[in-house]
């Protein structure tokens, strides 16, 4: 491809610095110490220029030439520094070199720290010298680099044109390193399981299929290392847990990636509570050592709509709290389901039947998918169900349960067929599915502060052991923070037998049904432990805790469409 005209103009100052003898792209260079130190170390009595000797290195973010005068500001992952170029102080190819520096080139500066007049501490180059040299220019100074999806395309240009990324990549890694520190503390192993699977199972989703050519075999890239790590308390290691990369076939959202990063752990002798205890401190701990405290505020700008009840965080207007102090609410399902819906479930029970009104809430949940307003007719954020649109949605799912003919005029307001067709998909599911559908779609986003939901039904979870007082339900909680599910935990299934069955009476996709793993039920044969389980998705969870409005901001190289 042809270049620019902005890369041919650095083309020519690429081979201006070749001619003054200058390596365009530098050389291993020991002793550079990073910005932010250099800068700290400076002390007042060190004056305009007395500082010791220091060398440093980083990229170009802005340059004022004054005559025989330069100042540069040099970024590098730690922070900005001022670099004073006096062509007093500097030899004649280093001068040669400062006339053909532009915005996004990387140099390496010796020379003593000081001040300005104005108090700026600033290293007043002795040396200067190349280590790569720019042929694209950054972004605009005054826009950065602000269209939301290149940035995504070009994290190498978006980590240093915005500081705020380069903050929040390193604290995904501070994040991570203290999770993996509480696990360790706690007598926790860390292992690794196959990310190339014969089998795919531990979840329930569409897995990625690929293929191995010297065994002429095809393979699936995990899931879930849950069925691997079970094996692993088979033979014997009694706490354990895998930092793991998981990958799903499924679709992409502000809150889904393809390809995520989970902590999956186990505990022999453990069990949901003792799971759901060891996350509750995990991430306590993780927010009181690296966010000051257990309330996380952020700024709220998609607020999360509310089911005629108030969420459980603090706050409104701009800004979201979420309130982190223990101890974290536990609550059954079906208990939930009735406090925020009315809804009265039983396993005999139809939603439709039973309470047309959590329907209503249902359909108003998802009004951009199924319902057709006047033109013009917006609804903001925060939905009211006694409204009067609440209250028509109402009167159609009345009418269609009692067999009556809809309220003439109805049809004006809302595209019945859209309606209709979700009304049909809530009776031909089962009654456990049902329950999660209106947990998953009215109350879950409403969850700010953390809420164990325990006691799903268990032909949700064949990977969970029953409830010895009520098997319809399982042993198990999902933990919602910041209206979404941030980790389930289980007490492990560890009977065979019921293992098996369990993998062919699953409800749900067909396609993403879990397939019966006969090496996993031969292991067990052999004798697991009862266990706790649990998993963490680390995206989330950054999500939640820096107030991120998307994964892909949390992920460094998210998927991305290729261009057309």
């Amino acid at each position: 491809m042809e270049a620019n005209p902005y890369e041919q103009e650095r083309r020519t100052k690429l081979q201006k610095l070749r001619e003054l003898g200058v390596d365009p792209y530098g050389q291993a260079t020991p002793g550079i110490a990073p910005l932010a130190q250099t800068k700290a170390t400076y002390k007042p009595e060190m004056g305009h220029d007395g500082g010791p000797a220091v060398k440093v290195a980083g990229r170009i973010m802005l340059k004022r030439d004054m005559g025989k005068l330069s100042f540069l500001t040099l970024r590098d992952e730690t922070g900005d520094l001022q670099v004073g170029i006096d062509k007093k102080r500097v030899d004649e190819k280093s001068w040669g070199v400062r006339d053909l520096l532009d915005l996004g080139d990387q140099i390496i500066v010796e020379g003593n720290l000081g001040v300005t007049n104005k108090g700026e501490v600033t290293v007043w180059a002795t040396n200067v010298t190349m280590a790569s040299k720019a042929l694209l220019p950054p972004p605009a100074k005054w826009e950065g680099l602000s269209d939301v999806e290149l940035r995504y395309r070009q994290r190498y240009v978006d980590l240093w044109a915005n500081p705020q990324v380069m903050q929040l990549a390193k604290m995904r890694i501070a994040v991570i390193d203290e999770i993996r520190a509480y696990m360790k503390a706690r007598g926790f192993a860390e292992v690794e399981t196959p990310m190339m699977q014969i089998q795919h199972g531990g979840a329930n989703a569409k897995p990625f299929e690929t293929h191995h050519n010297a065994l002429d075999i095809p393979l699936y890239m995990r899931i879930a290392p849950e069925l691997f790590l079970k094996r692993l308390l088979v033979g014997g290691m009694g706490k354990i847990f895998e930092i793991n990369r998981n990958f799903r076939n499924e679709g992409i959202s502000p809150r889904h990636n393809p390809e995520f990063t989970m902590l999956e752990a186990y505990e022999a002798y453990g069990s949901w509570e003792t799971m759901a205890d060891l996350v509750e401190g995990m991430i306590c701990h993780v927010a009181e050592k690296l966010f000051g405290g257990l309330k996380i505020t952020h700024q709220r700008q998609n607020p999360i709509p509310s089911p005629g009840t108030p969420g459980e965080g603090e706050g409104g207007g701009t800004q979201k709290v979420i309130n982190l102090q223990r101890p974290w609410r536990r609550v059954r399902i079906v208990d939930l389901v009735k406090e925020r819906t009315g809804w009265g479930f039983s396993k005999e029970s139809d939603v439709r039947r039973d309470s047309p009104a959590t329907v209503a809430m249902l359909f108003r949940r998802e009004l951009r998918r199924f319902v057709n307003t006047f033109p013009g007719r917006q609804f903001g954020p925060e939905l009211d169900y006694n409204d009067e649109d609440g209250m028509k949605l109402r009167q159609i799912c009345e009418a269609w349960a009692s067999g009556n003919t809809l309220p003439v005029g109805l049809e004006e307001h809302y595209d019945i067929s859209n309606l209709k067709a979700h009304w049909e998909y809530l009776g031909q599911i089962s009654t456990a599915e049902q329950l999660i559908e209106v947990y998953e779609k009215v109350i879950e986003p409403t969850l700010i502060d953390p809420c164990f939901v325990t006691h799903v039904p268990s032909v949700i979870i064949p990977l969970a052991k029953k409830n010895k007082d009520d098997p319809f339900f399982a042993d198990v909680y999902e933990l919602a923070i910041n209206g979404v599910e941030i980790s389930p935990g289980y007490s492990e299934l560890n009977d065979p037998d019921v293992q098996a069955a369990n993998f062919t009476q699953q409800v749900g996709d067909e396609a993403e049904k879990q397939k019966t793993d006969e090496d996993f039920l031969n292991a067990l044969r052999y004798g697991m432990p009862p266990a706790g389980g649990i998993g963490l998705g680390i995206d989330r969870l950054l999500m939640m805790l820096t107030g991120a409005e998307s994964i892909r901001d949390v992920i460094l190289f998210p998927l991305m469409r290729p261009h057309a």
